[in-house]
């Protein structure tokens, strides 16, 4: 009797092979068989199980079978002699299986061997997922990711597909890139039409059902947003100890000043962007992430000439920024003040 992991080990097939979760095991001597076979139960369920074993009576009795639940010895009380050759055993009141491919159900003869196995799954069905959204970084492509039903946990392998078709025709379409900025998300590389909507749901599978989010309709045009600025510069100007002026000279010339600052602090600042109004889109636009923080500090009283600080920030893409300053080392317990708000 020996037993190997699948994907390590290669062996000739073996006399009798029994299938179990992660691995597999033979003997040469008996026929065992584990019935119901692979079985799937919710939570809570109970479980009537038996082991039969047909060859040399003399070597494998029921009488001197036992089980094992993931490689623990269950109780003696949990089974009883059917007959000579079968062994029953009775479980109430199942937890979720302990790993999604399923928990180990072994019948051993008296010395330990492994006779049959059979995989357990329990768990629950999938909930409705919901909480989609969706963007675009160059009106080419579109990620989307989702929050699981509100249970969340299955127990079971649970598959996703995001799905999506052009409101008013076509077919539907399957995602392939999972997983692209979390374990619920999938990314839509091309082929996508503009000013048109899309619809688009999630579909939730495992042993035990299915579930369906609800549909997000969109244009691509109404959720693209960019990347954050990658250069933003920091330098003080004018004569203002208490101001710092936030300027993207690379689109359209906004900027932004902001008063109140106290002298002699540093200061970390970030810009984000928002494409707002993008061939003629109403929507409030997506904004995108914060650029990498920049330091600076405003001068100390008296201090001449420079004042306040300009933030440059360098960027292609850049469309009406935002900002957020955060002051370093004035407030107590260590703790930061921010400011935020957008262009003006």
């Amino acid at each position: 009797e020996s037993v190997h992991f699948f994907r390590s080990v290669s062996l000739p097939p073996p006399p009798k092979t029994y299938l179990l979760c992660g691995y597999q095991s033979f003997i040469s001597n008996y026929t065992a068989v584990i019935s119901p076979q692979d079985p799937t139960l919710l939570i809570g369920s109970s479980l009537q199980a038996t082991c039969s074993v047909h060859g040399d009576p003399s070597g494998a009795t029921a009488e001197g079978l036992y089980w094992t639940l993931n490689g623990r010895r269950l109780a003696p009380e949990l089974s009883r002699v059917l007959n000579a050759s079968t062994l029953a055993l009775a479980l109430a009141n199942l937890n979720g299986s302990r790993q999604q491919s399923g928990d180990n159900l072994v019948c051993h003869a008296r010395d330990g061997s492994i006779l049959a196995g059979s995989c357990l799954y329990v768990g629950l069905p999938p909930e409705k997922p919901f909480n989609i959204s969706c963007w675009s970084k160059n009106m080419k492509d579109l990620t989307c990711r989702w929050t699981p039903g509100a249970q969340g946990e299955t127990f079971l392998h649970t598959n996703y597909s995001l799905k999506y078709k052009l409101r008013w025709y076509g077919q539907d379409n399957t995602c392939e890139e999972y997983h692209t900025v979390g374990p619920h998300s999938c990314h839509i590389p091309k082929d996508l039409a503009l000013f048109t909507p899309y619809e688009i749901w999630v579909e939730a599978t495992n042993r035990l059902g299915s579930a369906r989010s609800d549909v997000l309709t969109l244009d691509i045009l109404d959720v693209v947003t960019t990347d954050p600025p990658p250069d933003v510069h920091v330098s003080r100007v004018g004569g203002l100890e208490d101001q710092l002026s936030v300027v993207d000279d690379v689109s359209n010339q906004t900027s932004c000043r902001l008063a109140g600052l106290k002298p002699g602090t540093v200061y970390f600042v970030q810009v984000r962007c928002n494409p707002f109004g993008i061939y003629g889109s109403k929507k409030a636009g997506i904004w995108s992430e914060w650029s990498h923080p920049t330091a600076a500090s405003t001068p100390r009283s008296g201090e001449h000439p420079s004042r306040h600080l300009a933030i440059l920030a360098r960027d292609p893409q850049t469309l009406p920024p935002s900002f957020q300053a955060q002051d370093e080392g004035i407030l107590p317990s260590g703790r930061r003040g921010t400011t935020r708000g957008p262009a003006r």
